[in-house]
Formats: structure tokens, sequence, C-alpha cells
């Protein structure tokens, strides 16, 4: 997460620094104007005409109820409130929108680098030079930028960037390729979906139909292959990833079996990444794992012994790894519930548990002897506003720990992986 903002400076200087910062989310600092927010937008255009905050949660989508769009992590009652709160000034949203503007992802400047295979090696790089790794990953981000920018401003230039970023991508990528191809597709494939389906389904955009129709092919034939079916002894960063990507490219695409299908891997997937201490004395295993003894699941979750509530597969890893899990589960969950199914319901006890742990170590609390042998890496990364959101907006639920390193790091800008904007899209915006 980018650090709270200090250091004001007038309108002037906004747009002199207009376009500053960096791909990997390293913004200038930027003012508050609240007064002056209306200077620089412009009405939004409308989105879709559902609205799934009028719908009664289920535990699955009912056979003849249509997919909700835009509906991939955002949909159009949190658009409206994020445009709302910019266009009235409000903190931390303008700052938030300030920052996203004025980062390179935000600029009209910004080129594609698109390549026909994307070659990225295992291991946690995944960023061979010239290998189309960092390149994709970044101008997902770039085009999930632009779509919103262009829903806060109303500006169809931002749309047609969007659109132009996506269009390059689709008129050359073929595959995901090597050993990473996996982590890449899941990565990128959810990032994708976010911006095509904004760009989509607001009116106004003129995005052409045979492109979104060249784009869906993209990820039904580049993407989801590599973010489907099971493994049961994959990281569970990698595999909730996974189950992130093939749920937001199912709502694009309208694919029912592939949405359903990813439902139910969450559902048996969460639990055996996040551990509460009714689990039993040790982590839960999914289905088919090689972990079969005390021991090897132990060796599974880093040789950590001892478990308690809110410890997760990867915690003793690092807490980059907590902070994609935390995420990764918070997107697939919230993509969910704006299609009408209540995905928090399996999720949100342990997602609670996970914040409320690893918060206070992450704000500089020593790590005591049980975890982790006393040494923990401390890069949560900007992924607790989705899950924040729900617990705190819907369920009334406080994580005072984890409001407080929000808070403290506002605004959350972007990881460079899969996680951009949160704090703009779902701080205090439940969208019900």
């Amino acid at each position: 997460m980018t650090g709270a903002r200090t250091g004001r400076a007038d309108y002037a200087e906004v747009v002199a620094m207009r376009g500053a910062g960096g791909r990997a989310g390293r913004n200038a600092r930027r003012p508050a104007a609240l007064a002056l927010a209306a200077l620089v937008l412009v009405p939004a255009a409308g989105c879709g005409t559902l609205d799934s905050g009028s719908r009664a949660r289920t535990h699955v989508l009912a056979a003849d109820q249509p997919f909700t769009h835009p509906g991939v992590l955002v949909g159009k009652a949190q658009l409206d409130a994020v445009r709302k709160n910019v266009t009235a000034g409000k903190q931390p949203w303008l700052t938030a929108y300030l920052d996203m503007r004025d980062s390179e992802y935000g600029s009209y400047k910004y080129r594609a680098r698109p390549v026909a295979d994307v070659s990225c090696p295992g291991g946690d790089v995944g960023d061979v030079p010239g290998a189309g790794c960092v390149e994709e990953r970044e101008d997902a981000i770039a085009a999930y930028t632009q779509a919103l920018l262009f829903t806060v401003t109303g500006k169809r230039r931002h749309a047609a960037k969007a659109a132009e970023i996506m269009d390059a991508w689709s008129a050359r990528l073929t595959r995901h390729s090597r050993a990473g191809a996996g982590l890449q597709a899941g990565w990128t494939g959810g990032t994708w979906a976010r911006a095509a389906e904004i760009v989509r389904h607001t009116e106004g955009a003129g995005w052409p139909k045979d492109r979104v129709r060249r784009f869906a092919t993209m990820l039904r034939t580049a993407h989801l292959p590599h973010v489907t079916g099971t493994a049961p002894d994959r990281r569970g960063d990698r595999d909730l990833t996974a189950i992130d990507a093939a749920l937001s490219i199912a709502v694009f695409l309208d694919d029912r079996k592939t949405f359903d299908a990813s439902l139910a891997r969450f559902r048996e997937r969460v639990p055996s990444v996040f551990y509460l201490e009714k689990d039993g004395p040790l982590p839960r295993t999914q289905a088919g794992s090689a972990a079969k003894t005390p021991e090897q699941v132990r060796a599974s979750w880093f040789r950590q012994r001892t478990f308690k509530d809110g410890l997760t597969q990867e915690t003793c890893r690092g807490f980059a790894h907590v902070g994609h899990a935390v995420a990764a589960t918070a997107h697939a969950a919230e993509t969910a519930w704006q299609q009408g199914v209540d995905l928090y319901e399996d999720a949100a006890d342990r997602l609670r548990a996970a914040l409320a742990l690893h918060a206070p170590y992450q704000e500089g609390r020593p790590a005591p002897g049980w975890l982790c042998g006393g040494r923990i890496e401390r890069d949560l990364g900007p992924a607790l506003e989705v899950a924040l959101n729900h617990l705190e907006n819907r369920l009334d639920t406080p994580v005072p720990a984890a409001h407080r390193l929000a808070v403290t790091t506002r605004p959350a800008g972007t990881d460079g992986f899969f996680v951009a904007w949160e704090t703009l899209t779902h701080a205090g915006n439940p969208g019900t």
C-alpha cells in the first residue's frame, strides 16, 4: 500500500504533476483539493441496469437468473458511489482517485506492449525480460485504471484508451507458456475481466462488438484453461488467484458452467488456506492432497508447528503471499456477491481471523517464537480494503487492528500484480 499522504499543494501543482508516477504503483504525493473536485470531473456515463444490491444472496446462482453486468469485483452501485464520493471531494476517495489518475496507468499516453506468447518461469518472479509477463500485468492494470477513470469522469477518451489496450492484446496474445503460465493467467485474467466488464457494460464507452468478441476469445482460450481445474497441492495464494480469475472471466463470458465450478472450488479451497482452531490440531487439506501425515501437513505450511486462528498456509513464507491470498479470496467473494451469491458466508470468519492476526505484526509488533520461529517478512501489500469493507460495512464486524492499518496506509495503490485502487472502489462502499 502507498502511505498516508502529506505535504499539500495547490491545484496548479496537481495539473503540473499530472501523469507522474510509476508502473509499480509508486505515485507522487497528491493534494486533497476538496473544493476543486468539480473542476476536474464531468458527469459520468451510466452503467448497466441490473443492480446486485437489490438481490437476496443465495448459495448458488438460480438457473433462470442472468448475470449482473458490470459485475466483476465492482458493480453499478459501487461505481456510482465512487463517482459521488469523488465529485463531492470526500476522503479518502478523492486522494485515492488523484493517485490513480496521476499514475502512469492513468495517462492518455500509455501504450500497450502485447506479445503473442507470454512466457513466464516458475517460482516467485514470473517476469523474464521481454517475455511479456510484467508487460501483460501492467497493461491489464492500465486498462482497468482507464475504465475506472471513465466511470468517474465520463470522458470517453478513457474508455477508448482502455479498449485500445485490450484490443492490442486480443489481436496478438495466443497463449501463456512455461511453468508460470497458470499464475500469470490468474494475475491477469481477473484484471482483464474487470476492465472489460466496465467498458462493455457502461453506456457511451463505444467498444465495438467485434472487438468485444475477440477479447472474449482471448480470455476463453489463453487464460481460462490455466485457471480452471483442481490442483490440491498448489500453494494457496496461487490457487485462490486462479479461482478469482476463473470467476471473473466466467461473468464476462456469461459462462454459467465455469462460474458454478468456481464457486465449488472456492468453498473447498478456502478452509485449507486459512486456519481456524475449530478445524482441529492441524489445518484442513484439500481432497486429493498428497499431504497425509501430520509432518507432511506441517511441511506444506512451511514447517509451522503451532496453529492459531488466522494463520495461513503461507504466513511463514512471507506476508506478501498472505496478502495475495486475502485479496484473491475477497475478490472472488465480491464478484459472487455482485451476482447475488454469498461466498462470504464460507470465508468471512477466516478472513476476519487472518486480518486480526497479521495486521499487528505488519504494523511492527515483534513476532513471538511460536510464529514462524520469530522471523516474519512484513509485506502484506494493498490487500485489506475489499475484505474489510465486507466485514465492517455489511456484517458490522469490527477488526480494529486491520482497520487501523488500512486507515494509516491509505490510499491503497496497486501491487503491480492484480490488486489496484481498492481504497477508491471499496473503502466504506458496501454497494448494497
